[in-house]
């Protein structure tokens, strides 16, 4: 290895080092019950699931709130298993609304009404008045799949399921490798959608390809944005159709083979489709091996669903997050944290929050995230409260899994 190689990498790591974040404990050791000040970046944090047992938020693309913004939903472990609660985002008063075991769940906003799967029945269940009702009965599979998605208009369901999947989960195989399994095994997969009034199931678009991440449009009550699921610089991963099956649509042609979109979102006025986009830098774009010694360029980037253009706006790699999220606003951006499993610079085990400045993404960090567990599960799984003040996510750091949210303010 030549001395300009030599010196690069010793520019990286010592860069890394220099930079490497290390956030104290979290939270605090002192006694401060379900609130307290972030000492290290004095923004407050609050516990929302004030119950006994293990509780979580929604996965970040999945809606909890009502559109008035005065409750949130989450899932908590009961005696009877997984049930779904309510918290009252001003006097963080909690109710449990279900009694069955749920999965797949998701809040349609201006019904207040959450819809989610037990067995293989799809349910609705108004968050106020608690009146629960049988949807549709649906094929065992689908209950392995990935959903739901509502629409604007709240008339339409829509999910995915890859046939046969389920067996890997229960494998012993790492997870890298049950992934890339299921991704090669090229099982059956499905789009389907489910008319709420009528219980109707149709499946809307089959292929080979594993499926994931579905979600209808914000504004669009017929679009639906998803996913080819697998080793993530391996597929082509975003997708558009309608809900009838037609308009098939790839959203982004790759320009590098080893560039990689993954956990893409909807931006609220359904213009645009947000993602975390990686590009290699140029020893991999010349000689894939090279991947091993060199990271790659972190953006964050969006596609304009009706012209497709691309805008990527770059940031540090130790500012990197498994997922993000949008505001109400469509000012800020917030982040889980990577949890610095990244090779040469640890990336941080931070909340962040990410705004624009002259075109420009600021990070802040909003509270640290040092006691997080950083396995595959629980991640964060951040979300901002509808009137953007919130970001909510949830932790394991006290020993159970808590939903928690820190304000975007500053403590005064």
């Amino acid at each position: 290895m030549g001395k300009t190689w030599i010196s690069f990498f010793t520019i990286v790591l010592l860069t890394s080092l220099a930079e490497s974040d290390k956030p104290g404990a979290w939270p605090p050791e002192t006694p401060v019950g379900n609130e307290w000040i972030d000492q290290h970046t004095g923004h407050r944090v609050i516990r929302l699931s004030r119950r006994e047992g293990n509780n979580e938020v929604f996965y970040f693309h999945q809606n909890p709130f009502t559109a008035s913004g005065d409750k949130m939903v989450f899932m908590g472990l009961t005696q009877n298993g997984r049930n779904v609660f309510t918290v009252d985002l001003k006097t963080l008063e909690i109710r449990q609304i279900t009694t069955i075991s749920t999965g797949f769940e998701v809040v349609a906003p201006k019904s207040c009404t959450l819809y989610y799967m037990s067995g293989d029945k799809v349910y609705s269940t108004n968050i106020d008045s608690l009146e629960t009702r049988e949807i549709a009965t649906v094929p065992h599979h689908y209950t392995s799949g990935r959903g739901l998605s509502v629409n604007s208009d709240e008339t339409l369901l829509a999910g995915c399921y890859c046939l046969g999947e389920e067996k890997y989960y229960t494998s012993k195989m790492p997870r890298k490798q049950w992934i890339r399994e299921i991704w090669k095994a090229k099982l059956p997969n499905a789009l389907y959608t489910i008319d709420i009034k009528s219980g109707k199931v149709c499946e809307i678009y089959r292929e080979n390809e594993w499926l994931g991440h579905v979600q209808f449009s914000p504004t669009d009550p017929n679009l639906i944005e998803f996913c080819h699921e697998g080793p993530s610089r391996d597929v082509e991963r975003m997708w558009m159709i309608r809900s009838d099956g037609t308009g098939l649509k790839k959203l982004h042609e790759k320009k590098w083979r080893r560039e990689l979109q993954t956990h893409e979102f909807w931006s609220p006025d359904g213009k645009k489709v947000w993602c975390d986009f990686q590009t290699p830098r140029w020893p991999v774009k010349i000689a894939t091996f090279m991947e091993k010694i060199s990271e790659p360029r972190f953006y964050l980037a969006s596609i304009d669903v009706q012209t497709l253009e691309l805008k990527k706006y770059p940031f540090n790699m130790r500012y990197a997050s498994r997922h993000f999220n949008i505001s109400p606003d469509q000012t800020m951006f917030c982040g889980d944290g990577e949890g610095g499993s990244f090779r040469l610079c640890p990336s941080g085990k931070w909340i962040f929050l990410y705004r624009f400045d002259h075109g420009k993404l600021h990070v802040e960090k909003l509270c640290s995230m040092a006691g997080h567990s950083w396995s595959y599960y629980p991640e964060p799984n951040t979300h901002f409260t509808p009137d953007g003040q919130w970001v909510v996510f949830q932790s394991d750091v006290g020993g159970t899994l808590q939903v928690y949210a820190v304000e975007v303010k500053p403590a005064q």
